[in-house]
């Protein structure tokens, strides 16, 4: 499952970020963030109108994604399988 597909509020376990394209600087840019395997991440919330921004937790930390940018990371539902 992506991240941007996760329900709100519903606990997963990053998998992995996929590259879009080769030395996908996105991709790179999220692992630095945290986006890691085995880390948990949280859909907090998201926009009003198209919902974008995705607000995301990982760990302690919350970021603002775009949808396009959520979709790299793979998660797997905790307790659960994508």
């Amino acid at each position: 499952m992506k991240l941007s597909e996760l329900p709100r509020r519903v606990a997963a376990i990053v998998e992995c970020v996929e590259d879009a394209i080769p030395n996908d600087a996105i991709a790179r840019r999220l692992r630095e963030l945290g986006f890691v395997a085995g880390e948990r991440v949280e859909l907090m919330a998201a926009g009003p109108f198209t919902a974008e921004p995705l607000l995301v937790q990982v760990g302690f930390t919350r970021f603002a994604l775009r949808r396009a940018e959520a979709a790299r990371v793979r998660v797997a539902v905790e307790g659960g399988t994508a």
